[in-house]
């Protein structure tokens, strides 16, 4: 167990997601950054669904109640544990009474914190994830706060080894923009040539108006040829839709079901943790891709995770050591 001692409002218990509630209105919600999820989750030895804690705003300081392993994954965020500092991506052990500071974040903009044995919130809907508009889920269906005291799994005492990784790359080398890959969506070629055009080419800045239901962008404004209001469809996290203004909004895990607004552009689910973890003036490019293409950044994604189990199950049959895995 873990006692909140100080925490900015935001943070909040999240899963994989609330899948398969489409149809009766009620959104996914889960991890932002499902990658950081995942790996924080790996590196403890726990499902990768298991639940953790999603923190978008720090300082924070958390205090361990009795002896248990932890992991970070996610922005680096001076992370420290009575005083030492920990790498961006780390899981290792804590003692009763140990202290973890979570500093300025840097290079993103989501922090995971992982406990052994996942957080131990009841399961509503087949998801431990907080639903935030419907106020269920997680934590009593809320935002932390201090003097909260947040039980794990029956998976306590110290791992066996402290261990820490390199994520992929949120930019690639060189580039001020965040890329994402996104295939076009069903209003598409409704926009003006010379708005197509631009939200293909242009850079796009993540405004102040961002949280997990979605990010409004600021840009070149994209026209449509066509005139007269959508009936509302069907939406889901990284849908790119665009509202009268000509500026785009992300549609996140927290987003709608349905909405009327024409939709340009679909971001493909392996770039998602990317701009979860963009953060307000940042910029973002959009890279048309194929469903093929699509297809493959799928599987690469996946191959890069089963690499990270087989590096896993080597150590964790090796004798006890310190790792690092690159």
């Amino acid at each position: 167990m873990i006692e909140v001692l100080s925490i900015l409002p935001l943070a909040t218990v999240q899963d994989l997601g609330r899948d398969g509630h489409w149809f009766e209105g009620l959104g996914r919600a889960g991890a932002m950054d499902a990658l950081a999820h995942r790996v924080a989750n790996l590196l403890l030895g726990n499902e990768e669904n298991a639940a953790a804690l999603e923190i978008p705003l720090t300082p924070a300081r958390f205090r361990f109640t009795e002896r248990t392993a932890f992991a970070l994954a996610g922005a680096a965020c001076g992370a420290r544990l009575d005083g030492r500092a920990l790498p961006r991506v780390w899981a290792g052990g804590a003692e009763a009474g140990q202290v973890l500071d979570l500093g300025r974040m840097e290079g993103g903009a989501r922090v995971c914190l992982a406990l052994r044995g996942g957080i131990d919130v009841p399961e509503v809907l087949g998801s431990r994830s907080t639903q935030l508009r419907e106020a269920f889920g997680g934590f009593h269906g809320r935002f932390l706060m201090a003097g909260d005291r947040i039980g794990q799994g029956s998976g306590t005492g110290a791992p066996q080894r402290e261990m820490s990784l390199s994520l992929p790359p949120l930019r690639a080398p060189g580039e001020e923009a965040i890329t994402l890959r996104a295939l076009p969506s069903a209003e598409h070629d409704s926009f003006a040539g010379a708005a197509r055009r631009a939200f293909w080419s242009a850079p796009y800045r993540v405004t102040p108006r961002c949280n997990r239901q979605g990010y409004r962008l600021e840009g070149a404004a994209l026209e449509r040829r066509e005139e007269g209001e959508l009936r509302s469809h069907g939406i889901v996290p990284g849908i790119v839709q665009v509202p009268g203004g000509g500026q785009p909004i992300v549609q996140l895990a927290d987003c709608a079901t349905m909405g009327g607004y024409p939709k340009i552009a679909a971001i493909i689910e392996s770039d998602l943790w990317r701009i979860a973890q963009a953060r307000p003036g940042d910029l973002l490019r959009f890279r048309k891709v194929t469903l093929a293409e699509a297809a493959d950044a799928e599987a690469e994604q996946a191959a890069w995770f089963d690499g990270l189990r087989a590096t896993l199950a080597r150590l964790a049959a090796e004798p006890q050591g310190g790792g690092r895995h690159g």
